[in-house]
């Protein structure tokens, strides 16, 4: 660390200096001529040590500064000294910057830094995706420049921000975003754009399941109120009056208790807690089951039903879920299948991995219903549905049962030509057993 020069030792160091000229200035007879020199050399040298801190100043070619001489040398010391602190602080801020944008890139919402003139200051890499901004080209341009629509115009306008903009994105189909502007520092606002797709769907299938539910019962229970009703009086219906009356209640009330079961097996498959899967389950002999009461259901169909299954093929996994997805996929196309037609119901390894799949060569389905068929209550003809007795639960509730067996519903179909739903397990759920007791369990190839 340099020591700081007082006056007192200014005064020394100039007294050293000038006495020895002073006394040789004596010995040849001119005083004030020596002195006169000494005064011009010391200036002369004074500016040339002026000179190099100017032309370290201006022109910079390194970064510490010249290496000084006598009281000069305490000058460059400090300008060396005061150098290295403001690069400290300078680190120090670059590196507060750093962390605020570090922070700002984690945050899972577009982030940008406006000023209050709305030009742009800084913006993360979600904002540039998501806004569909350009960095740094968009550096100092008006937000609302870029994003050109009223509502956002008027809202940044108003100045208003406790409440939230929602705003339609151009940049991407059906996008909902949602703006947040927190002005700071008295002189920018932040603004925090969120993707509220989601929810926003989520709240729509919630308003349609609610609606849905409600027509679903509501239909039933004005039926059997409407014959209640006209059971209420003095004189009874005639027996066939009554009969048929009753036969349609209880249809009715059927349907109802139906619809009620799925919707409780439907939120005890969602909320309920993933559990192991680890119990063997006889596919082979489920199949049959449902081999069984598919027969049955077929009856005035007359469908040509085809059941090929691997009976050396058990999986493991929850044995009354997965006979919900099996019977859900055979007893709709077995519903919606013109009659006449044909079913195939395959059950096979295939590449290592156990495959189920129903195909049949019905009406097809159209491009723009099959996302959607495994919403609740969601039907490609409501009337038909309803015809047939469906509830348009049983393919939501096949996917989530799939979903907690780690598989998934696929659907291909093409219209005038048939649909295939078809769903695989990974190898390590696979069971094989030994064809001798596969024989004895009953395999068969049966067309019906």
């Amino acid at each position: 660390m340099y020591r700081v020069i007082n006056k007192q030792a200014l005064t020394k160091r100039l007294f050293v200096y000038f006495i020895p000229l002073l006394l040789i200035g004596v010995l040849i007879g001119a005083p004030f001529l020596m002195l006169f020199l000494g005064a011009f050399s010391l200036l002369m040298w004074h500016y040339h040590q002026l000179y190099r801190l100017s032309d370290w100043l201006h022109n910079q070619r390194s970064f510490n500064p010249p290496e000084g001489e006598g009281s000069w040398e305490q000058v460059f010391e400090g300008i060396y000294q005061l150098q290295h602190r403001n690069r400290k602080k300078r680190n120090e801020l670059a590196e507060l910057i750093r962390r605020f944008r570090d922070g700002a890139e984690a945050v899972p919402d577009a982030v940008v830094v406006l000023q209050n003139d709305l030009s742009i200051v800084w913006c993360n890499q979600l904002a540039l995706k998501v806004l569909g901004l350009q960095w740094p080209i968009d550096h100092g341009q008006r937000l609302d420049n870029l994003i050109r629509d009223p509502k956002f115009a008027k809202y940044m306008r108003r100045k208003e921000f406790s409440d939230a903009l929602e705003l339609e994105s151009g940049h991407s189909v059906e996008q909902v975003l949602e703006f947040r502007v927190m002005p700071y520092a008295n002189t920018q606002l932040l603004v925090v754009v969120r993707d509220v797709t989601r929810l926003k769907q989520l709240e729509q299938m919630r308003k349609d399941f609610v609606a849905n539910v409600s027509h679903e019962l509501r239909t039933p229970l004005t039926v059997v109120t409407g014959y209640l009703e006209m059971l209420d009086s003095d004189s009874l219906p005639p027996p066939a009056m009554w009969n048929k009356a009753q036969t349609t209640m209880l249809e009715q009330c059927k349907r109802m208790d139906s619809l009620v079961n799925q919707l409780l097996s439907l939120s005890r498959i969602e909320g309920g807690k993933q559990h192991s899967n680890d119990k063997a389950v006889n596919v082979p002999r489920l199949l049959n089951l449902i081999e069984t009461e598919a027969k049955s259901i077929n009856q005035d169909k007359s469908h040509q039903l085809i059941f090929k299954i691997d009976a050396s093929l058990d999986i493991t996994g929850a044995e009354d879920e997965l006979r919900s997805a099996f019977s859900n996929l055979v007893f709709n196309a077995i519903h919606y299948t013109k009659p006449g037609g044909k079913i195939e119901v395959l059950w096979q390894r295939n590449n290592e991995q156990a495959c189920f799949s129903v195909t049949d060569n019905g009406d097809g389905i159209a491009p723009e219903h099959i996302n959607r068929l495994t919403e609740r209550f969601y039907r490609v003809d409501k009337a038909r549905s309803r015809t047939t007795g469906g509830s348009g639960l049983g393919l939501a509730i096949t996917k989530h049962v799939l979903t907690r067996h780690g598989s998934q519903l696929k659907i291909h179909s093409e219209l005038g030509k048939g649909s295939c739903f078809s769903f695989a397990f990974s190898s390590d759920r696979l069971i094989v057993i030994s064809p001798l007791v596969a024989s004895n369990t009953g395999s068969h190839k049966s067309v019906i």
